[in-house]
């Protein structure tokens, strides 16, 4: 890798000022620690706390509950989990996921591992064993005699910063590192432990108050030169990733100053508009061939990549998606560029997406008459419905785009599996924060739960678009109920783990068994208090739609789904065979 700058000049002196504790003099009210915690948190912002009781734990859900911090009592913990990330995304100010001792804790696990890969603001409050309690088998103990702590009760791999509150005396450390994680930029997913016994301690220091101040990586003068004078060497192509959801207008503003060429990674789908003409396509896992086509046959000089860390579901590290001279990459994390692309020449640039393209913009010549790209326009295909036979998925996906996408501003997600290829490869998005997927981390089950979140902090619809194995393995429609939360459930029900069966058989792997007995989605849900509808025809998806999104409250639409039809996701699984996971 040939990386010729770095770019990080971030104030660390402000930023630390920014996060000085003020203190009173003397506390003026006694609080127990438990309630001292929860007033912190939400002197951060914090307005959502989403978790699963427990008796270890009882002293910091009771301080939840009386403060103005809204509780919601799931039904597992990784759901838990999974809900605050989507909460965070939708609201943009971090949340709280707790728990109680030891298997509250494992449980909760996949969750704040995902927060880890998302991206999100989330932290992580549980229930240890009390010191005079530790080693002698207490109820689900949680010590060093019973548990790991490397990496769940220290600083590693999940957490950016993990602690277990031994005394009150603690508290304005405590504060100040978990103000100064949520004032950078990029995720901070945090883990405060606290004994039983110490929860209930009195606070015997003064409680500290914290302002929180976004501090956003910086470009000089003379790297901004530079790319200037490397893009305007020839034509250039601009590559979309989430990090740059919050600089849509300026990637607009540059795209069409400059006449670039657009494309975006999965998960950053709608930053640039999908109707937009310069827009290629969409790269990597149920991408488009308009983006190869393109890179083919006119491969730019150049390709700025923004806020995406061209991992195998964005890339596959298909050497067809690399321009002439190399890669512009800008990213908060000066880990990221180069290292998917190790042999490429990249130049690297640390800092928000958001702040360097201000700067570029500023800089950037005026050329006035730049010839847009000269690419056909992408054309959805739509088919017609059919009377006879199961619901095929991309006749789903197009009455999804008529009547979610296009007629509500409801924000879709989609879980892992063939539910997501298809949605990545048919739904078009004109506006950012819109479309959520998880192409890191992709645990199954963040979104029949995450969509409980997104919903709840959007006030308003969010719909997320799953398998049946997804639905059977962690849904939350109970919880949605209990809060009357208008989430939507659509669910392609084809009796099996179909991306698994389709790929094994493309692998070469023939006869496993990744067959689901079939259920009945609305009567579960119905069960539980929500509403739904079936569908078994075409003709019928557009009323159980309408129906889904006029429903107040949680609502299921189970979709019997042709399991014939084949999910686009021939890359991903030639990229499997080129690791050597196949039988031929």
């Amino acid at each position: 890798m040939d990386v010729k700058f770095q770019d990080t000049q971030a104030n660390t002196t402000e930023q630390l000022n920014s996060t000085k504790q003020l203190f009173d003099s003397k506390p003026s009210v006694t609080f127990s620690v438990a309630e001292a915690v929860v007033k912190i948190l939400r002197d951060m912002g914090v307005q959502y706390a989403f978790g699963v009781s427990g008796g270890a734990i009882a002293p910091v859900w009771a301080a939840l509950h009386q403060s103005c911090i809204q509780v919601l009592h799931f039904r597992h913990e990784a759901g838990a989990a999974f809900a605050a990330i989507e909460a965070y995304f939708a609201s943009d100010r971090p949340v709280v996921v707790f728990t109680t001792a030891g298997p509250g804790i494992t449980n909760a696990l996949t969750g704040l591992l995902a927060a880890r890969w998302e991206g999100a603001k989330v932290i992580f409050v549980s229930a240890s064993t009390s010191a005079p309690q530790r080693g002698r088998w207490a109820c689900q103990e949680t010590s060093s005699y019973t548990m790991p702590s490397a990496g769940i009760f220290t600083s590693g791999q999940i957490f950016h910063y993990a602690t277990t509150l031994e005394s009150s005396d603690q508290l304005p450390e405590v504060s100040r590192r978990l103000a100064l994680g949520l004032g950078q930029p990029g995720g901070f997913v945090a883990h405060i432990s606290i004994p039983t016994n110490i929860q209930t301690s009195t606070l015997n220091t003064s409680l500290p108050r914290v302002t929180l101040s976004q501090s956003l990586a910086t470009v000089t003068e003379e790297t901004i030169a530079e790319c200037v004078r490397l893009l305007s060497e020839g034509p250039f192509a601009i590559w979309v990733g989430f990090g740059a959801r919050g600089a849509a207008k300026d990637i607009r503003h540059l795209a069409e100053r400059t006449g670039a060429a657009v494309m975006c990674s999965p998960r950053a789908k709608g930053i640039f508009p999908e109707d937009h003409p310069q827009f290629v396509g969409v790269t990597g896992f149920g991408g488009h061939e308009s983006v190869l086509r393109y890179m083919q046959e006119q491969r730019p000089w150049y390709t700025l990549v923004l806020g995406t860390r061209l991992g195998e579901l964005t890339s596959f590290w298909n050497p067809e998606m690399i321009s002439r001279r190399g890669f512009l990459h800008v990213d908060i994390d000066p880990e990221v560029p180069g290292t998917a692309y190790p042999s490429v020449k990249t130049f690297a640039i640390q800092s928000d997406v958001g702040v360097f393209l201000k700067a570029l913009l500023k800089s950037f010549p005026e050329r006035p008459g730049t010839s847009k790209v000269p690419l056909l326009p992408r054309k959805r295909n739509v088919i017609h419905p059919r009377a006879d036979g199961k619901v095929r998925p991309d006749v789903l996906m197009n009455m999804i785009q008529r009547v979610i996408v296009e007629q509500s501003n409801a924000v879709v997600m989609t879980e892992v599996g063939n539910s997501l290829v298809w949605a990545i490869h048919v739904l078009q998005f004109a506006k950012p924060c819109r479309f959520r997927i998880s192409t890191g981390f992709g645990s199954m089950g963040h979104f029949v739960t995450g969509v409980v979140g997104a919903a709840l902090a959007r006030n308003g619809k969010a719909v997320a678009i799953v398998g049946d194995g997804a639905m059977l393995m962690n849904s939350e429609v109970n919880t949605a109920v209990g809060y009357q939360i208008p989430a939507v459930w659509i669910v392609l029900n084809d009796g099996r783990y179909n991306m698994c069966e389709q790929g094994m058989t493309y692998l070469g792997f023939n006869g496993v068994d990744a067959t689901i007995p079939q259920a009945d989605f609305v009567k579960i849900a119905q069960g539980m208090g929500a509403d739904g509808m079936r569908v078994q025809s075409e003709y019928d998806i557009q009323a159980a739609l309408e129906k889904a999104m006029a429903s107040p409250g949680p609502f299921v639409v189970d979709i019997l789904i042709e399991p014939t039809s084949t999910a686009p996701i021939g890359s991903r699984l030639d990229s499997l065979i080129s690791q050597g996971a196949t039988n031929y």
